[in-house]
């Protein structure tokens, strides 16, 4: 049976436009296998209108891969990279209803956009 998808949160204090991959913010990245050069791009530009330096309480939350690939498939329709079961979908779609761009949408349409990107990047959707 598939297990429910559980999400972590990282809380850091983040200087405002000057975050920057070395301690303490890449290393933290880094060990959850997160990518620390492109959080403080998109953190210093999100924070540049605020005084250089100033302190920012910051959240990130991870959501785990339930396929658990590095990649989608070359050939998408041809190649199965991995597969997800009809639960973590749905799990997925309760968690992206949260997102403000999302908030319009019912879970049914959410559910098969997921399904159809899912087709598009070669994972298999099972029940």
């Amino acid at each position: 049976m598939a297990s429910a998808i559980v999400s972590s949160k990282i809380k850091m204090l983040v200087p405002a436009g000057n975050a920057r991959p070395t301690p303490p913010i890449g290393p933290i990245l880094g060990q959850r296998g997160l990518k620390a050069i492109d959080f403080c791009k998109q953190f210093n530009e999100f924070t540049k209108k605020y005084e250089v330096d100033t302190p920012i309480p910051t959240i990130l939350t991870m959501q785990p891969d339930p396929a658990k690939i590095d990649k989608g498939a070359a050939k998408p329709k041809h190649e199965i990279a991995g597969k997800v079961s009809l639960k973590h979908i749905y799990e997925i779609a309760k968690i992206k209803q949260n997102q403000d761009n999302m908030k319009d949408f019912d879970l049914r349409s959410i559910c098969k956009s997921i399904v159809a990107t899912c087709g598009s990047i070669g994972i298999e959707v099972v029940p």
